[in-house]
């Protein structure tokens, strides 16, 4: 008997034939992605070059950290490359005329392969100590200040609200009555009020068997990032 109800009730949600309007409903603007940023190796803090409210772009620097040791290891590396290819020029004339072996000649061209792969490891260690944004988007948090130790703990968080989410949680009545693709007029409360246009992108497929409810997102489009994160608004299918 109980599988029965069931099958009923989900040939009604899921069927065209039974539209269901969905009323409006309570929604909240969210920010599309929020980045906590941290250093991939711990290190003293040179210089932070946001504050909160800054807007950024991918591919910013926003943080420096003290990289003087790195610095003088890639200066090291790169001598030792130029050291190698000068001294291969060199020994280019002696293995013409027969002067030195080719075992030699491997040594010496061995040696500067080491010394490139060298130089390579050493200039990623150095771009380890800058830190950019990978989003668009604004310093929503600034932890950390010049002079400070940094590690695994975020010391810097960046929101994207180009797009923004709307998310909303919906009565398990009206599953199947709102669809992926879907767009709907949202209206933001006081004082920024207006009504904006959103698409559907996310419907949760599994139901929240307490609650009744399952979760909708909208994606919001704020290319002049006029519009905050963080409001209630009501949202119209």
């Amino acid at each position: 008997m109980k599988f029965c109800q069931l099958l009923f009730f989900f040939v009604f949600v899921s069927s065209p034939a039974f539209a269901v309007e969905v009323p409006s409903l309570e929604g909240m603007i969210e920010p599309n992605e929020l980045v906590e940023f941290s250093s991939q190796v711990p290190g003293i803090i040179e210089q932070i070059n946001v504050e909160r409210g800054d807007r950024v772009q991918r591919g910013q620097v926003l943080t420096q950290l003290k990289s003087g040791v790195e610095e003088a290891a890639v200066n090291l590396a790169k001598a030792r490359v130029e050291f190698g290819l000068r001294k291969a020029e060199r020994n280019e004339e002696l293995y013409k005329k027969q002067l030195i072996s080719s075992h030699e000649k491997d040594e010496i061209e061995t040696e500067i392969q080491l010394a490139q792969l060298q130089l390579l490891e050493t200039e990623e260690r150095l771009k380890l100590r800058t830190i950019r944004s990978t989003i668009d988007g604004v310093v929503v948090e600034r932890i950390g200040a010049a002079g400070e130790y940094v590690g695994e703990e975020p010391f810097l968080i960046v929101a994207r609200i180009h797009p923004l989410n709307v998310e909303v949680v919906v009565p398990v009545a009206y599953f199947g009555a709102i669809n992926k693709g879907q767009h709907a007029r949202v209206l933001l409360e006081e004082p920024v009020g207006g009504s904006y246009k959103a698409k559907v992108v996310i419907i949760d497929q599994v139901i929240d068997a307490a609650s009744g409810t399952f979760r909708v997102r909208l994606e919001l489009p704020n290319p002049k990032t006029i519009l905050p994160a963080g409001l209630k608004c009501q949202v119209v299918f």
